[in-house]
């Protein structure tokens, strides 16, 4: 049973490796994987996000549900990166990445898996979860460590984290899709066709993104924080979202679809993100690399294990 959803997921992790293959050969040059990094943020993957969310079917009523399971788990995660702080009391540039490793999601890893081992009808759940975490894990994160390196911009802070908010490309193309999904405009001619063919092209090309910017010198930087960040994340997270599931009865698809995001490894961006807002960058990149390499074990048993709690 293991093999036969490690065996779907294979080829997601290779063509991870394969980006990070490509980007130390210099292939096919470095600035072709620093702008591609730009064009999958900026277009593809926002194409995508706004292709699935335009053209979801709400009249179930699962967003409610949903959310409650999606969100004890992301609640479940902060709460426990909190609750550790006191352990980084005076390294607060490294708790924030311990807080990025334990909430951040990798959407990429998360809507490739689903599409490979469950198809579909899960995949289209998936881009719900999507629409659901996205606006709230920036909007949380991004504010939780604006108020924790706040030191240089004084009264400007607030105006600074809207100001990144509103042009957030992923948070843009959620709410797009979900205006367009709310006015019936779930085929709209030409722009239909158009991001359906962009966001096809997103995963693959994000999924070798992520293996360029792996960062294997990076796994040397504090063990420490890496393991509390990779409990938080692989442990924490699918388990908030396991007890909310069960206790509220949620649909098998839907379960899955949430338990995706729960087990995959945090986010590649977070190590930007790090960087520009003055966290721990190299441990960020540590904490990527490692959850990112134990994902590949982690997250078909993490969903064999979600499997065998539908089944009881």
């Amino acid at each position: 049973m293991f093999a036969t959803l490690i065996l779907p997921i294979a080829p997601i992790f290779l063509l991870i490796v394969l980006g990070h293959l490509l980007r130390r050969g210099g292939i096919p040059s470095f600035e072709f994987w620093n702008l591609n990094d730009k064009l999958v943020y900026w277009v593809l993957f926002p194409c995508l996000l706004f292709n699935k969310i335009a053209g979801l079917d709400f009249s179930g009523g699962e967003l409610g549900e949903l959310a409650i399971a999606i969100y004890a788990g992301f609640g479940a995660a902060i709460l426990f990166s909190l609750l550790v702080q006191p352990l980084f009391r005076t390294e607060k540039p490294l708790w924030t990445s311990i807080l990025q490793g334990c909430a951040r999601h990798n959407t990429f890893i998360a809507l490739a898996v689903g599409e490979q081992v469950f198809g579909g009808e899960v995949l289209g759940k998936a881009a719900l979860v999507t629409a659901l975490l996205i606006p709230v894990t920036n909007i949380a994160v991004v504010s939780i460590m604006a108020v924790t390196l706040a030191k240089r911009d004084g009264g400007n802070l607030f105006a600074a984290v809207l100001k990144d908010l509103a042009r957030n490309p992923l948070l843009i193309a959620v709410g797009l899709g979900f205006v367009c999904n709310g006015l019936g405009l779930e085929t709209i001619p030409v722009v239909t066709k158009m991001t359906t063919i962009l966001g096809a092209a997103a995963l693959p090309i994000v999924l070798l993104c992520v293996g360029a910017n792996i960062r294997i010198r990076a796994m040397a930087a504090d063990l420490r924080s890496t393991f509390v960040a990779v409990f938080g994340k692989m442990v924490v997270f699918p388990a908030g979202i396991v007890l909310a599931g069960l206790a509220i009865g949620l649909d098998p698809d839907l379960f899955l679809a949430a338990m995706l995001f729960g087990a995959s490894p945090t986010a590649a961006s977070a190590y930007t993100l790090a960087r520009a807002m003055g966290g721990d960058a190299p441990a960020m990149a540590g904490i990527v690399t490692i959850q990112t390499a134990i994902a590949f074990v982690s997250m078909p048993a993490t969903l064999l294990l979600a499997q065998y709690i539908l089944a009881l």
